[in-house]
């Protein structure tokens, strides 16, 4: 989606937004860790992020990638910078198909700065200033992109013919056919305010969105503005200054300050309701401030669909999955990437999905060793196993095999449930509580547009042992509102429903819109999940050594145990499902025989 719609839309709900400005950081770990703070301030709701592009283009492959990974995996509308510093033409049209293979819709076209100690020149081949490169796009990709420019507030202060002539280079830039403006960052309000008024009076009107820097140390707020060359009002050095050993104090009253300013712009008459927030690649500047400010994030913002949407041209209209992947979004993108069309909608013929192999693939766990170690330790018997997976289900652990994640705030709500079942011997992988009509703008169930109401069928899906199985089925099957699906690791499948196609557990209903039912349970995709469901366990024993306790216990529950998934589908009945797994582990206790003074049953085996 273009950014201009965006800001349409913000104008006619007539509501405040904002976005993140991050940069690509020189290292893989450094990419990782950011891509994960991008991930998490995406629930601090910005209508999209922008990705700069480094001087002379050094990390340009770097800019790509992560563009590539905010529209695909983190689902977040994205736009690109690109530069004119040693850039050759080719280059420049490379970035702007990779972009558009990406789905990313948004450009800011910027000249850009000199590499460091250099004068600028333009290369061989290349561009001389930012103008012709917004000429360049809009002749080759017509009104593909929406293309932002630089604006210079700081310009204002210049001798007058020097700021009417930076005036006119701008409006040279919009008669281009640029769509949008960021602002550099600034600190003077009235500048700020006088410049948009001159911008206006010049002929200039398409938006202008404010570049925002939060304070977050004294050091960093003289670098960035000497760097800048912007002034900086009395009152902002009054404030800091006196504090400027004190980073806290600095950040406390710098986000005051900043968080005034943003109040100011917002409340002053020129037409401006989105901040643009330039993170330095930090969360808690951006967060303060906005909380400062008490900028909510919008659920719908947040969370268009109950699991998060990829913005690639093939899947920007994808609206219904499987509910296995749940907890392993980036699996299912890569299993899936080379079907021709995806479901919308419906989920089409339950027997056409055809998933890409594991093998060609690969299943691997996200920690490294070390990390296993620290976050599961060396469960050798298995109660050990029973109480890990009970620690993940009330929030005291971090992640499972089978959940890269923490578990999600919906789970908190069953979440004493779960853990008693994990206690019981139902190793549990995935879930979700039954949900009777809550508001879309619920801050635990709610998702998709606002002034509609979510459903959910109770969910359960787990690892068992045969016998305790054997407990189990006879009591799911007096309730005729259960239905589920058995497989073990061979792939043997039974199950008591008798209908082929899919069975909806989440579904929405909005105002002027069809029923959106976009999670379903279904027996193909199910026997996919499967194979990865098994393999992640023995991805987990292989942590250990081969001959260890640990070694043997996971991998004898692997060669053992039936993965079930179960359904409730009666969502007015919020407690049902559990019942029939209270009645079975009571009685699987009680055959077990009763926990030994170490804590282990009598025979606290795999099986």
């Amino acid at each position: 989606m273009k950014i201009t719609q965006k800001i349409d839309q913000a104008a006619k709900e007539d509501r405040v937004w904002w976005s993140f400005e991050y940069f690509p950081p020189r290292t893989a770990q450094g990419l990782q860790n950011l891509l994960d703070r991008i991930e998490r301030m995406r629930a601090l709701g910005p209508e999209f992020v922008d990705i700069t592009w480094n001087a002379g283009g050094r990390t340009s492959d770097l800019t790509s990638e992560l563009v590539k990974t905010c529209q695909k995996l983190i689902g977040i509308e994205t736009c690109m910078h690109l530069t004119c510093t040693g850039m050759p033409k080719e280059k420049v049209d490379i970035a702007l198909r990779e972009a558009k293979q990406h789905g990313c819709r948004n450009v800011l076209a910027l000249r850009g700065d000199p590499p460091v100690g250099k004068e600028w020149e333009a290369v061989e081949g290349g561009f001389q200033y930012g103008v012709d490169l917004v000429r360049h796009i809009r002749k080759h990709y017509g009104d593909y992109f929406d293309i932002a420019v630089a604006g210079y507030p700081q310009t204002h202060r210049l001798p007058p013919e020097e700021a009417a002539r930076e005036m006119q280079y701008l409006k040279d830039k919009v008669d281009a056919g640029a769509n949008f403006i960021f602002t550099q960052m600034f600190y003077d309000i009235d500048m700020f305010v006088e410049w948009v008024r001159a911008a206006r009076a010049a002929g200039i009107t398409i938006p202008i969105v404010p570049g925002i820097m939060p304070i977050q140390t004294w050091n960093g707020f003289q670098k960035a503005t000497s760097l800048a060359k912007i002034t900086v009002p009395r009152a902002f050095l009054d404030e800091l200054e006196p504090h400027k050993n004190n980073d806290e104090k600095v950040r406390e009253l710098g986000t005051k300050l900043v968080a005034n300013m943003c109040r100011q712009i917002l409340a002053a008459d020129i037409g401006i309701k989105g901040l643009h927030f330039y993170t330095m690649n930090l969360e808690k500047g951006c967060r303060m401030l906005l909380e400062e400010l008490n900028l909510v994030p919008r659920v719908e913002v947040v969370k268009p669909l109950p699991w998060r949407q990829s913005l690639t041209p093939n899947r920007r209209t994808e609206t219904i999955r499987p509910i296995f992947w749940a907890n392993r979004t980036r699996s299912y993108l890569s299993r899936t990437e080379n079907w021709d069309e995806y479901p919308n909608g419906r989920f089409g013929d339950s027997r056409s999905p055809a998933y890409g192999e594991l093998d060609g693939y690969g299943v691997w766990l996200k920690q490294s060793k070390e990390d296993a170690l620290k976050l599961w330790d060396t469960p050798t018997s298995i109660d050990d196993i029973h109480a890990l997976f009970a620690k993940f289900c009330v929030g005291q652990l971090q992640a499972l095999p089978w959940s890269d994640t923490a578990p999600s705030s919906e789970t908190t709500v069953i979440a004493q449930q779960l853990a008693k079942l994990n206690e019981l011997g139902f190793l549990t992988i995935n879930s979700q509580p039954a949900v009777d009509g809550a508001r879309s703008d619920d801050r635990i169930h709610g998702w998709g547009p606002a002034n509609g109401y979510v459903y959910q069928k109770a969910y359960l899906e787990f690892f068992v042992p045969p016998e305790l199985l054997e407990m189990l089925i006879p009591h799911i099957e007096r309730d005729i509102n259960i239905t589920y699906y058995v497989i073990n690791n061979r792939g043997d499948l039974r199950t008591n429903t008798h209908s082929d196609g899919p069975n909806a557990v989440t579904w929405g209903v909005f105002p002027g819109k069809e029923i959106v039912q976009p999670t379903i349970v279904e027996a193909i995709s199910f026997m996919a999940w499967k194979d990865e469901a098994y393999e992640l366990g023995r991805q987990w024993a292989k942590v250990y050594d081969p001959e260890s306790p640990t070694r043997k216990l996971i991998d004898e529950i692997m060669d053992t145990y039936y993965l079930v998934n179960v359904v409730h589908n009666d969502f007015k009945k919020p407690e049902a499902i559990f019942e029939p797994f209270f009645k079975a582990g009571a009685e699987y206790a009680a055959k077990r025989g009763a926990p030994t003074a170490n804590g282990t049953a009598t025979n606290g085996h795999a099986h």
